[in-house]
């Protein structure tokens, strides 16, 4: 038995778009965008418009996706994309035996409080209460989401996946919160010592 062919070294926004068509929908990139800005955002990121046009063509030339040109009004015609049975199958195959990268950490807020010492104290406490403020409308948007999800045939994993957001966001306001009590002490100790 001949062992399988190598995955394509796709970037992980192609598996995102590949993964947004393997709901079984014909869309456009203009469809996937507002998909992901509305589901992979909330756990990974928003791909730029420019990046998803990009991967449709790749996976286009990879034969992962298909293209047709439909009517979108009288002036405009529009291209929709669907995964192929290839594409499903690489899908399944990146799913199964890619590496698992551990997540990144990129937070500006904590990077803003490790600088501290060079801050206004109101500034840092105003930059770490912003930060919750996001939280909370996150946590407000996936609820809206979650509920779209739980009442969506087949997307039994995108509502898992939601109600994690969900406590993710939460638990980033509760840091955010214990930041906030632990500044206003130093900010107690500093202010006692001067």
């Amino acid at each position: 038995m001949t062992p399988p062919e190598p995955l394509p070294d796709l970037p992980a926004t192609g598996w995102a778009v590949l993964g947004l068509l393997s709901f079984g929908r014909e869309l456009s990139g203009y469809d996937l965008k507002k998909w992901a800005d509305t589901s992979l955002r909330f756990f990974y990121w928003s791909p730029a418009i420019s990046q998803i046009y990009g991967e449709l063509r790749r996976l286009d030339g990879l034969g992962f996706v298909e293209a047709r040109t439909a009517a979108q009004d009288d002036l405009r015609n529009k291209r929709l994309y669907r995964i192929t049975p290839a594409g499903e199958q690489a899908l399944r195959r990146w799913l199964q035996d890619a590496p698992v990268e551990p997540p990144l950490l990129k937070h500006g807020v904590l990077l803003r409080v490790w600088l501290g010492h060079l801050a206004d104290p109101a500034i840092l406490r105003d930059t770490v209460e912003q930060h919750r403020a996001y939280a909370e409308r996150m946590i407000e948007e996936l609820a809206i989401s979650r509920a779209v999800a739980e009442t969506t045939e087949d997307f039994n994993y995108p509502a898992l996946v939601t109600r994690w957001g969900e406590r993710y966001y939460a638990a980033e306001r509760d840091l955010a919160e214990e930041m906030l009590r632990e500044l206003e002490a130093m900010n107690g100790r500093t202010s006692k010592e001067s």
